[in-house]
């Protein structure tokens, strides 16, 4: 778990970056509507979190800073019986202040009141100006006389690139769920199901584990089904003879992860579908070789696109020279998205790839990105050698930045067509 005492040390860093005499607010997320009047379980908004590790909603921080001087208030539900009965306990003022290492813990209630107080004499705000939260819109009232107005979202993002010793045990304790959740799909007797069902198998082990939750909504696409990056709806049966890619991963303790892996249905690769895989899976292996800190994500982009191209030139699926190929991105039509992105609290980390400067940022100590080649080959596309058609396959791992090179923290879960098939339920 995150101690106390790293959450006020990111709290101080962003009052490192506020100018002086300003004033910073971050709120909770606030609660999601399902239908009329039944919600989707409670998530923290993840910047908030990271800054606090509060789960409650109904909830604000405010930074202040003036000569020099700071100051931390964390904002939270007061007790209320009624509610409570409702929705569950909330910690409340009193208990919060055991808790948490902030300067002063007040009720949610007041925080217009303090703030009116606390505008006084601030030259700058810090709010998350594009949020659509209604209590920032109310806050962007209130401080209207303020003159300079400034995003408070991108420095915490900035914060969120390099991971903690802490975040990354967190991260490494998801991946060790969903590796769970992947061999169990593997193993599973597939005959007559569909892919709901090998859906429910996975999510089962991140709920026995006790996992929050999905990371986000799981892809089990078999067949051309995978040719659909982000398909969805999982209710076509497992055919025999064809290929399941499974996208899944868990979040525990706010922390995600995010692996895929692509499965034969009856346990067995054929030969188009393992050179195929290979040439996925090797792409995979050299990117992940070259990962050090210095290196940048378009070198890794260019090198996944350029042994993808080479070989498919090789298999018959491209005609023509690698170098124009890619030049004129014809490979895009069968790997159109990128090799990676970050990854930690959210399942795509919204920290930064460039900086202020628009400059792309290197790979550092301390990142965590997934890398993922896939190629993906529509079973009506003509042009392509009959064999490969309606294949769609990715692989993805969650690496992490260390000093010399990397480490690929979900290296476990078996990805090689021996392994898998050595797993896998054969019929």
């Amino acid at each position: 778990m995150i101690k106390e005492q790293e959450y006020k040390k990111r709290r101080e860093r962003l009052l490192k970056k506020l100018s002086n005499d300003s004033l910073g607010v971050i709120f909770s997320a606030e609660p999601a509507t399902r239908s009329h009047d039944t919600h989707h379980p409670y998530r923290q908004d993840s910047n908030f979190y990271y800054l606090c590790g509060f789960k409650e909603d109904s909830a604000a921080l405010l930074f202040l800073k003036s000569k020099g001087k700071t100051k931390t208030l964390l904002f939270v539900h007061k007790k209320d019986k009624t509610i409570e009965l409702w929705t569950g306990e909330r910690l409340g003022v009193k208990e919060a202040k055991k808790i948490f290492l902030v300067d002063e813990v007040c009720a949610i209630d007041d925080l217009e009141k303090k703030l009116k107080g606390y505008i006084k004499g601030k030259k700058n705000i810090y709010f998350e100006s594009s949020s659509k939260k209604s209590s920032v819109k109310k806050v962007s009232k209130l401080t209207k006389d303020i003159k300079i107005k400034h995003d408070i979202v991108p420095l915490v993002q900035k914060m969120r690139l390099i991971k903690s010793a802490a975040e990354i045990e967190m991260i490494k304790e998801s991946i060790n769920i969903t590796a769970k959740a992947h061999h169990r799909a593997i193993t599973m007797d597939k005959r007559g199901k569909y892919e709901y069902q090998l859906q429910a198998e996975i999510e089962h082990e991140f709920k026995v584990n006790a996992a929050y939750s999905d990371a986000y909504t799981s892809i089990v696409a078999c067949g051309n089904n995978a040719n659909t990056l982000h398909y969805i709806k999982n209710d076509k049966p497992l055919a025999d003879g064809e290929l399941i890619l499974i996208d899944a991963g868990c979040e525990h303790n706010y922390y995600a992860s995010d692996i895929t892996r692509t499965i034969p249905v009856n346990g067995s690769y054929s030969k188009a579908q393992k050179e195929l895989y290979d040439l996925v899976l090797n792409t995979q292996l050299r990117i992940i070789s070259m990962i050090k800190p210095l290196v940048k994500r378009s070198h890794l982009q260019e090198t996944a696109e350029k042994l993808l191209t080479k070989g498919m030139v090789e298999l018959g699926i491209l005609k023509g020279d690698y170098k124009k190929l890619i030049k004129e991105n014809k490979h895009k039509k069968y790997y159109p998205h990128g090799i990676g992105h970050w990854m930690g609290i959210d399942v795509h980390d919204p920290a930064p790839y460039k900086d202020a400067k628009e400059r792309e940022i290197a790979l550092q100590k301390g990142m965590v990105l997934t890398i993922e080649p896939g190629l993906y080959i529509d079973k009506n596309d003509k042009s392509v050698p009959k064999k490969y058609r309606g294949i769609g396959i990715r692989i993805e791992d969650d690496i992490l930045v260390t000093k010399d090179g990397c480490e690929n923290l979900s290296h476990h879960i078996v990805k090689t067509v021996d392994e898998i098939e050595s797993l896998s339920f054969k019929f």
